[in-house]
């Protein structure tokens, strides 16, 4: 919200210089940089050598942080910015305090909106609402070092605005456009010795937003860091460097493109000096040449060399080395010294496939935004090392930068644990369409285009990182982006540059980098040589409870020539903590926040594989063991023989790194276990005999082994013992849904109206007339249920389920289970115990279920439905199965299935089989938006229990899909549309709702907008049958 301020402070007379502008720079396309520098390589000058080295910027007595708390203004329309607000003599003593970096919406300026496509107003390129674009005005003192005089001094913004005005002491300095690029100005003619004033206009939206029209919350503010450095009148302009390999990977082949300029009136001799230096602190590389560069003009030379056999880098080995770069002066004074991190490695594309230093790459990557819970999008240090964290845990080896250059720390933290990033300009117009309106065909939009990508590629042209360019996201692909590519192809010739928009038909991408293709598209282009590496930007759109078919992506794409992997859709789930009115904390998306009015997205900012707080969801284990890089098969089980694949390329499998263990279970429980060892190199795979024991199969049995990988010594980011990989694999013999006998006695009362079948304290009833069936379960005149178990065949859709309209299409299915029309058949005694059948007809559903209850002869109830279609029109069911409730003290959840947490049909191979046990309350995820959850599949018995181990059991009599948890389905269903709901706005009710299925369908991961499950995981049958039975535990 915006605060108040006194209105005195308010000089309107236009703002600041939008009354001096006809057509203002935030609305003229051709205006976007004015007296901005070039964009350089990141780096800054140092003293000495030893300072370089370090690379710590605080230690640099040339340069000097401006973070932290600067005077603020905000006003909600450009028109109401305080005239003349960046004069010395005006006064901003009154003025709020804003931290930088900082957004404005969380330090109680405006208000957030998240778009997933729009620009939070009209479109009308180039213009803007200009009734409703907040403004924020800075004021800012810092001192210049007396120690600077006679340097140039820079003002250096890593990014954070979408346009911005600044001004140094009343004078201005220029203009820029381009939220999450540098902006860095030449201010050496407006400061002076001592105190100066900074003063900047930052708007929230220009002309600059059409194409920054990226998925995510739309916040203002400068949110990344400010800072000066100063450079003698010569100085190391720019460098790449180029840290290549030979044609056998074997030895660097290195070159270093160097610009040195000269500010001063005369000529200078100088000489340039670079080493490269190991880890170790050994120089491998020395190289330096004397130079004379020409007064107020620039220098261009190359240095080149060879260094043997280096240790080279790839997101497996990151290897670096140290470049630095030393300027002198023709005495042998040093004149600046600074350094960057680099790596030798090749990226080469051959026949139709990318390699990294000669090998084959899968890329398991994901997308990432810049995002923080807390701050907006300020992203500290400790922020990123716990996404570092997280992504080695779920073996994560790839990012792509969603859909901008993201700040420098990033890539050298990147760069030093191995990280392959994809690189991506900041540039989407999606609001505007892939068609001929798009901007990206119009003259007048043309070099603001190209501007996007050269400060990419110039910023982050060192980083060994980087191995893909991108030319953006969704813009179109008019005639800007073949001149984006050319250029970007001229300037770097050895990465890779790609372009989602141009699709398999044009020529501006090196890479097939589809978005969410669809799966028979998939399938058709695995089964060809495409000529180009396929490598999807996006997939996988990890909306909800999602992330179903993310193991067939994968099997499809290992059958493939050309498909290397891709980036799922998306890291983080953006939502923002907050309370309710109620004060009940839940995580925020669209629409909230006091942005109902606005343009919003609602929950579609809340697609990840991680939660906001960077905790794990339900869906993200599955991420960790589709992407693991130790592989198992079995090769011959009975004897004990499986295959280890090791899909690392670069990294051999030795005793020294992983250790390994099986585990033999039956019915759920170890019987045994050993460590093993696997000696696999890198890229290969190799045969192992298992010391398993003998194994006897017989009737109601059944064997699973299971296999372990640890990584051995600790890491940056994973202890010692943290388990990597692992794999399940059932026995071909196993037979454990067996027929069982029971023995008892059974005591059937039969009236004109019910049937009663006793079996000790055991009291059934059950309706010998239509329209009821099972009536009443007692055990010592208690009742076992609070409700009784009746048909269900609903759950409450998930985000993927209202993409694919199944609120709609699948809606019958929801009122079927209680618009039941019962029919009696019949009592029949058997050799087990007495049946009674009912027929189930479905009103208004051309559909019945025959219903046979059969209380065997040792008290149970084993309950048979089987389903009929009558019709072939009926859409697929949503689930088939039964629903019950119980007293809520009966909270002790026990099942031998798939675990521990929740797994579904097409998302189950993260989750193995055993005995597992939790609390009720604890087996729904509280997703962002309320949705189905908890569902447990292949289980084949569970109990339910209070704190005197009474309850109930449930056996299959073949696998069972089941939850239990504290609410029903309708709790979490909003019905035809979905609402402004959150996780805190779920009861749990006092009862345990227990489901007991036969299927419930796939929660479908292809994407949240139409794909429906796969096939496979979906149910149009047309007859389905299963069994379960319930026993009471006294």
């Amino acid at each position: 919200m915006r605060k108040t301020l006194s209105l005195s402070l308010l000089l309107l007379g236009g703002g600041a210089l939008f009354a001096q502008q006809s057509v203002p720079n935030w609305e003229n396309p051709e205006v976007f940089a004015v007296n901005k520098e070039a964009t350089r390589a990141t780096s800054v000058p140092y003293q000495n050598e030893r300072q370089a080295l370090k690379d710590n910027y605080s230690e640099s007595p040339y340069f000097q942080s401006l973070d932290g708390t600067w005077k603020f203004f905000w006003v909600p329309k450009p028109a109401e910015v305080p005239s003349g607000f960046y004069n010395e003599s005006y006064d901003v003593s009154k003025w709020a305090n804003m931290p930088v970096p900082g957004n404005w919406e969380f330090n109680g300026y405006g208000i957030p909106m998240y778009v997933n496509t729009g620009f939070g107003f009209p479109k009308n390129p180039p213009f803007i609402d200009r009734e409703d674009a907040p403004v924020g005005a800075y004021r800012h003192t810092f001192n210049i070092p007396s120690d600077w005089d006679g340097r140039r001094v820079y003002l250096h913004f890593e990014g954070g605005t979408n346009s911005m005005y600044v001004w140094i002491n009343g004078q201005e300095v220029g203009y820029t456009e381009n939220a999450k690029s540098p902006a860095e100005f030449d201010i050496t003619k407006y400061i002076r010795k001592g105190q100066n004033t900074l003063a900047c206009e930052v708007h929230k939206f220009s002309d600059g937003t059409y194409i920054e029209d990226q998925d995510m919350w739309r916040l203002g503010g400068i949110n990344r860091s400010v800072y000066l450095y100063s450079t003698a009148q010569t100085r190391i302009l720019d460098y790449f460097a180029h840290p290549d390999l030979d044609k056998s990977y074997k030895n660097g082949l290195f070159s270093i493109d160097l610009s040195l300029k000269n500010y001063a009136t005369e000529a200078q001799n100088q000489k340039v000096e670079i080493s490269i230096i190991d880890k170790a602190g050994k120089k491998v590389l020395s190289k330096s040449q004397n130079i004379s560069i020409p007064s107020g003009d620039k220098t261009d030379l190359k240095l080149n060399g060879t260094v043997s056999a280096p240790l080279k880098w790839t997101a497996e080995t990151p290897n670096l080395y140290t470049l630095l770069i030393t300027l002198k002066d023709n005495k042998g004074n040093i004149v600046e010294s600074t350094s960057s991190k680099i790596g030798f490695r090749k990226i080469e594309i051959k026949d139709g496939q990318v390699f990294i230093n000669g090998k084959k790459i899968y890329f398991k990557g994901v997308n990432l935004h810049e995002f923080n819970t807390n701050t907006g999008q300020v992203v500290t240090r400790e922020t990123m090392m716990r996404n570092l964290q997280l992504m080695k845990e779920l073996n994560i080896n790839a990012v792509r930068t969603s859909h901008y250059p993201q700040q420098p720390l990033w890539y050298k933290l990147c760069d030093e644990y191995g990280i392959y990033l994809v690189d991506e300009a900041n540039l989407e117009s999606h609001g505007l369409g892939y068609g001929p309106d798009n901007v990206s065909n119009f003259p007048e939009w043309h070099a603001t285009h190209m501007d996007r990508i050269q400060r990419l590629i110039e910023r982050d042209k060192n980083h060994p990182s980087v191995i893909f360019w991108s030319l953006g996201n969704e813009a179109s692909n008019g005639k800007a982006f073949f001149d984006m590519y050319d250029w970007a192809k001229a300037r770097d010739n050895s990465r890779p540059v790609q372009y989602e928009q141009a699709y398999q038909k044009d020529r501006n991408t090196d890479i097939i980098c589809h978005m969410y293709p669809s799966w028979e598209n998939m399938k058709r282009d695995a089964a060809k040589d495409l000529g180009r590496p396929y490598i999807m930007c996006e997939y996988a759109h990890a909306m909800g409870n999602s992330m179903g078919n993310f193991q067939d992506y994968w099997d499809l794409m290992r059958t493939s020539k050309n498909m290397q992997g891709g980036f799922i859709w998306e890291w983080y789930n953006h939502g923002y903590k907050t309370k309710d009115e109620q004060g009940r904390e839940y995580f925020a998306y669209g629409g909230d926040l006091k942005g109902y009015n606005k343009m919003n997205d609602g929950n579609f900012c809340m697609d990840g594989v991680i939660a906001p707080d960077q905790t794990y969801m339900p869906h993200t284990h599955i991420v960790k063991k589709v992407y693991q890089n130790i592989m198992f098969k079995a090769k011959d089980l009975d004897n004990g023989i499986i295959t280890v694949i090791n899909d690392y390329k670069f990294t051999d499998l030795t005793d020294k790194n992983y250790t390994y263990k099986w585990v033999l279970l039956k019915n759920g429980e170890k019987v045994a276990e050993q460590n093993f060892e696997a000696t696999v190199p890198a890229d290969t795979q190799k045969d192992v005999k298992l010391n398993l024991p003998a194994i006897s199969f017989e009737a109601g049995t059944e064997y699973y082994l299971q296999v372990f990988a640890y990584n051995k010594e600790k890491t940056e980011f994973l202890p010692a013992g943290f388990e990597v990989a692992k794999e399940e694999f059932a026995f071909a013999k196993n037979q454990f849904f067996a027929k069982k006998n029971y023995s008892g006695a059974l005591n059937v009362e039969k009236t004109d109206d019910k049937i009663i079948i006793k079996s000790g304290s055991l009291n059934y009833e059950f309706s010998a007339k239509d329209g009821k069936s099972l009536m009443s379960v007692t055990n010592d005149g208690k009742r076992v249920f609070d409700e009784l178990p009746r048909l269900n065949f609903w759950r409450a859709p998930t985000d993927n389920d209202f993409g694919d309209w199944s609120q709609y299409r699948l809606r019958l299915w929801d009122a079927a289970g209680h618009n039941l029309i019962y029919t009696y058949k019949g009592m029949q005694e058997t050799a087990d115990g007495t049946s009674i059948s009912y027929l189930a007809k479905l009103r208004g559903i051309e559909a019945q279920v025959e219903i046979t209850y059969l209380v065997n002869k040792d008290g149970s109830l084993t309950t048979t439905a089987y389903y009929q279609a009558l019709s072939d029109d009926l859409p697929e069911m949503m689930r088939f199965g039964m629903l019950m409730t119980l007293p809520k003290e009966y909270d002790n959840f026990t099942w031998y299935g798939r675990g521990p947490w929740e797994n579904y049909v097409d998302r189950h191979h993260d989750t193995f089989m055993g005995i597992w046990t939790g609390d009720v309350e604890e087996q729904a995820y509280p997703y962002f938006r309320p949705q189905e959850t908890g569902n447990k599949t292949d289980v084949r018995w569970l109990t339910l229990k209070d704190k005197n181990n009474s309850g109930i059991r449930i056996d299959g009599l073949q696998p069972l899909s089941v939850s239990a948890t504290n609410n029903m389905p309708e709790d979490l269903d909003p019905g035809m549309t979905k609402k402004q709901q959150h996780s805190s706005d779920i009861l749990p009710r006092k009862e345990v709702v227990l489901c007991v299925d036969l299927f419930q369908r796939g929660v479908a991961g292809l994407n949240s907008w139409g794909a429906a499950p796969l096939d496979q995981y979906r149910f149009f049958g047309k007859e389905y049958t299963y069994s379960y039975t319930i026993s009471i535990i006294k």
